[in-house]
């Protein structure tokens, strides 16, 4: 039995924390909102998400960090992307280094271009060692993972010993955990596949046919890779779980917070509106606009990520999006 502490109680630090406990953990939830905290203690359901499951009796939730830190061999990220940098901070002075910290936030952080795992590593340095830092990706909607519908993921870490901890706190019979020491390729395939799945909403909301999504999702697996081969990472990572299996999932599935976004665009919804009517963040918005900062400032060719990029944020009609790339010069197929 492990000491694990979740630092986020949205809809996957609420799933994890069941595949955590069901793999024999001793779970604890941090929340920032003391309903929440209320309701996981007092009724065992997260008031706010996934109201519909019943959580463990086992599973203690507490709105105090430092207590929530004290005696923890993992630590959990279940935050947004976006304020990962942040809560590490804050989290930072409550530990004493021999914790093993695994981040779950998808995303490429605005400005720096760095990944979660990197962010984990500037900001806790010299208290953690890049050694005890990991991920743990893979096509695994909340929705699903906390019903015990069987899902396969990848842990991914700096050392072999840190990702194969990570894949015995988190494996059960219906939670199956690989092993890739390709840590940047499993972030920019877990990443990048978000700005996919809001293209891939698009095609659905503009009802734009099949055809473009298995092109979309096809040309969004090369595009992927090449970012990742720029960056470092192992072009078999982007037919695994995290490239091909996030991908798949992502643009597809009705549990997917970046397609629901797409498709809400392609029906001629207005972005902002869209956000104003989630309780979920959608990664795939503020991911779009790092890598497409990150492409333009290394002269690196992503036209879908262009593409998704200007029907975001300078308004472009998704039909005149689709026509630019389609009227593209011609190019092969398999260049990198």
């Amino acid at each position: 039995m492990r000491n694990v502490t979740i630092v986020g109680a949205g809809s996957f630090g609420t799933a994890l924390a069941t595949v955590l406990d069901t793999a024999g953990n001793n779970v604890q939830i941090w929340a920032r909102e003391k309903e929440v905290v209320d309701g996981i203690n007092e009724n065992h359901k997260n008031p706010s998400y996934l109201s519909h499951i019943d959580l463990p009796d086992t599973i203690k939730a507490y709105h105090d960090l430092e207590h929530c830190l004290r005696d923890q061999d993992m630590v959990v990220f279940a935050t947004p992307s976006h304020t990962l940098r942040e809560m590490a901070a804050k989290i930072k002075p409550c530990l004493d280094g021999h914790e093993i910290l695994v981040t779950v936030s998808k995303g490429i952080e605005n400005d720096t271009f760095k990944t979660m795992s990197q962010i984990l590593m500037e900001v806790m340095e010299g208290v953690t060692y890049e050694d005890n830092i990991g991920v743990l990706y893979g096509p695994s909607h909340a929705e699903e993972v906390s019903m015990l519908k069987p899902t396969t993921v990848v842990a991914a870490a700096y050392s072999t010993r840190t990702a194969r901890l990570i894949q015995e706190a988190f494996l059960t019979p219906m939670f199956r955990v690989y092993i890739n020491n390709d840590v940047i390729g499993v972030e920019i395939g877990g990443s990048v596949k978000n700005i996919m799945a809001i293209a891939a909403g698009i095609i659905d909301g503009a009802e734009l046919g099949d055809n473009a999504k298995a092109a979309l999702i096809t040309r969004g697996l090369h595009e992927m890779k090449r970012m990742g081969v720029i960056m470092g990472a192992h072009t078999d990572t982007f037919s695994g779980l995290t490239g091909m299996g996030d991908l798949i999932v992502t643009c597809t599935s009705e549990h997917s917070r970046n397609r629901y976004v797409g498709n809400q665009i392609g029906l001629g919804k207005k972005l902002d509106d869209i956000i104003k009517s989630m309780n979920m963040v959608a990664e795939g918005i503020k991911t779009t606009k790092s890598v497409h900062d990150w492409a333009m400032k290394n002269h690196i060719d992503m036209p879908i990520t262009s593409a998704v990029y200007k029907v975001l944020f300078e308004s472009v009609d998704p039909k005149d999006a689709l026509n630019a790339l389609m009227t593209r010069d011609p190019k092969d197929e398999i260049l990198i």
